[in-house]
């Protein structure tokens, strides 16, 4: 038993240390003038308009989701006129960056282990080295960018859509006034309800696509490597971010 657990807690700290070096890596190589754009843009288009059906459909059903639960319960004390702020601020400040980050993960983060771990195995990131072109830069770096600059845009959508699936149970199914509603939709906001949820989303982007990349960019063991480092990187992706989702929670709402 006491084996086992040290093998999990030095794996862990090895995975620590694989993702704290490849973001070091990227840090390193991130200069205007060496990106490269045209990679960047197919990336973003990638991590951002391709993943909008999933992370819309999703904000859309939570919101609605939330806003007959909160009925539920504020129905038993009169206070159904809360469910608009309810929504609106836990979609902001915790369920539209948490929900879109987890999706993402699951489906770029996947992605990205998975097409360099491909690379990794058939050697073509070796060939690169062979051509004296820098994969690192090439290849990881534009993804990471990526998913570090979509995340926020997507969280942003995903709050509009979630607060609109509130306000269509609410106003539709449940008959609320749409105008009181809207106005307590923003009654209990402040800004800093919206910028948090921007910021732990733009920390997600960075631990999907770093966690992504690492994990494919230094797989082995061929196919069934790919597999494994695909399935690290969407489990690694979504525990780091529950993890920092507290960590900034604390710092920023303390």
């Amino acid at each position: 038993m006491l084996s086992l657990i040290g093998r999990a807690v030095e794996g862990g700290f090895l995975r620590v240390g694989l993702y704290s070096q490849m973001l070091g890596r990227v840090v390193v190589r991130v200069s205007p003038g060496s990106i490269h754009w045209r990679n960047l843009m197919q990336q973003a288009e990638q991590v951002g308009v391709h993943s909008l059906p999933v992370v819309l459909l999703t904000a859309m059903f939570t919101g609605m989701v939330l806003a007959l639960q909160s009925y539920i319960a504020f129905h038993r004390f009169g206070a159904e006129s809360m469910i608009a702020a309810v929504v609106s601020l836990s979609t902001l400040r915790e369920l539209g960056p948490v929900l879109v980050g987890l999706m993402v993960a699951g489906r770029v983060g996947a992605a990205f282990a998975a097409e360099l771990g491909t690379m990794r195995v058939s050697e073509q990131i070796d060939a690169l080295w062979t051509l004296s072109v820098d994969p690192l830069r090439y290849l990881v770096v534009p993804r990471v960018l990526a998913a570090l600059l979509m995340m926020p845009l997507l969280v942003v959508l995903a709050d509009i859509i979630g607060v609109g699936g509130g306000y269509l149970v609410s106003v539709v199914m449940l008959d609320q006034n749409p105008m009181i509603y809207i106005e307590k939709s923003f009654a209990y906001l402040n800004p800093n309800d919206f910028h948090s949820g921007l910021i732990k989303a733009a920390f997600f982007g960075m631990i999907i696509g770093v966690i992504g990349c690492a994990e494919g960019f230094y797989c082995s063991g061929g196919a069934q490597g790919v597999g494994q480092a695909t399935t690290r990187a969407v489990v690694a992706s979504s525990m780091t971010i529950l993890i920092f989702d507290y960590l900034l929670t604390a710092v920023m709402f303390q």
